[in-house]
Formats: C-alpha cells, structure tokens, sequence
C-alpha cells in the first residue's frame, strides 16, 4: 500500500486501462466521487475478472468470489485476500490483486456501502459460474444482469444519497444497469459464444435482446430525470448516450463506435452542462 496520493493516481491509471466508457465520466466527478465512484468500479472490476476468466475452473472462480464476498462482510483483510489469491496471481490482472488498494482510495464514510454491494456481487457471481451461465428465462436473465450491472445501479443510487441527499428510483437504477449490459452482451456476442456463453434466454433472437436494452435503457432516462446535481447528472449521461450510440452502431452492422464518435458525444454533453 502506497501513499494515499499515489494510489489514487493508481487507481485511475487502471481504470483508463479497464474502461473507456466509465473512465471518462469518473475522471469530470469532484473529488469525492470520483474516489468513491472510482473505488466501487475497480473493486467490481476486480471481482468480474474472476467471473469472466478464460482459464480459471469453474470451481475455483466459485472458491475465490465467495471467499472474496466473506472478506468483504468485515475489515477488509488484505493479507488474507493475497493469500487466497495466490495460487493463481500469475493468472490474475492487475485490478483484481490490487482490490484491497481500490477499497483504501474510498473516502471512509462510503467505504461500508462499496464493500456490501461488491459483496452481494461476488455471490451473485458465483452462483452463476455454479449453474454455467445457464440462462433459459427472461427471468434468468434479468437475474444475471442485476447482479453483474443492476447492483451497480444501486450502489450509486446510495452513494448520490450519501453524499448530497440526491434521491433517485431504485428500480430505474436497475434497468439503467441492465441497459448497459444488455448492450455489452450485444457487442460481444461471438466473443461470448467463443468461450461458450450465450446469454439469450430459450427461443430469444437478437433483435428479443436489442429490445430488452431498449426498455432498459428507456428506464435509465427516466432515472435520470430525478436527478439535479450537475456533476451527478453529467456522470449519468455520458455512459447512457454511448450506450445508445452503441446500440445504433451495431444496429447498423457495426461492430463498435468509432472513437471519434465517443469524443463528439462526450463533447457534446459537456457542452450542454
């Protein structure tokens, strides 16, 4: 563990490593929430990683999520979480090691709402490592996607609370998570399918989930209606309108936005602050 200056600077040199789309609102946050909401997306990162590893046995993602889930229930033992991962740490990115750097950049008196949703997440994981991603339902997947995106939602929900009384729906908060992943599991369908995932519930076509991310991400837009701090506004916005430019992308045969059309559409809701 470093110094608290040069671990934030960590913090966010591996967040620009790991996430085009959230860095760039995470970095226009103030300070507070931009340690906050920068340390909750890292120690999820962290936990995703391990869901999402292309070598690990489904055992052992199991054992590392739910252990990682226990020791987040109380202080947060470091030594302890690098032990447990160090069997495997030559197999581990950066951001899932350093999950107990992430939790020290957290201002203190959020620090107990991260640590409980990066909790809850992690046993979500796990179980659906446990059932093999099986999703058949509708319900399946609305499931999968509130532990992996809606409890992000609501994590930030809490955290908009926390610090300046902002209340917003919860619910809204769910669909506008489920939005984005939903999106995500559009453009990296034969990614996914390559490593034998398919999150498409029993008789879905694409166009069943193109529409399952567009009544999502209608919910985001109402969700953000509630919500009047500007800087709290501008970090909703910015995630929401890539992800429909996405949508549009891939609707149209593309694979991704270009990366002069994320610029543009940052700029744009910079200028409309």
């Amino acid at each position: 563990m470093g110094n608290e200056a040069t671990l934030h600077k960590d913090a966010m040199h591996v967040l620009k490593l790991t996430s085009r789309t959230f860095y760039i609102p995470i970095k226009l946050l103030n300070n507070t929430l931009r340690k906050t909401v920068g340390s909750a997306y890292l120690c999820m990162r962290a936990i995703d990683e391990i869901e999402d590893h292309e070598t690990l046995q489904p055992e052992v993602k199991q054992h590392l999520l739910r252990s990682t889930s226990k020791l987040l229930q109380s202080k947060f033992d470091d030594s302890a979480y690098r032990q447990l991962l160090q069997p495997y740490e030559h197999l581990l990115p950066e951001v899932t090691i350093r999950l107990g750097d992430w939790l020290s950049v957290c201002p203190a008196n959020l620090i107990e709402k991260v640590k409980e949703s990066t909790s809850i997440m992690a046993d979500g994981m796990a179980s659906w490592v446990e059932k093999g991603f099986n999703i058949q339902t509708k319900e399946d997947l609305d499931d999968y996607t509130y532990y992996v995106a809606g409890l992000v939602g609501v994590m930030l929900s809490d955290i908009w609370e926390a610090y300046d009384g902002t209340k917003t729906d919860r619910e809204l908060a769910i669909g506008y998570g489920r939005g984005l992943q939903a999106v995500n599991m559009l453009r990296n369908q034969d990614e996914d399918a390559d490593r034998g995932v398919h999150f498409m519930p029993d008789g879905w076509t694409r166009d069943d989930l193109f529409k399952y991310a567009e009544e999502n991400l209608a919910k985001a837009d109402a969700y953000i209606t509630s919500i009047k701090t500007k800087n709290i506004l501008l970090f909703c916005k910015i995630p929401l309108a890539l992800a429909k430019k996405t949508l549009n992308a891939l609707n149209s045969g593309q694979e991704k936005m270009a990366r002069a059309e994320v610029e543009s559409t940052v700029e744009q809701i910079l200028k409309e602050q």
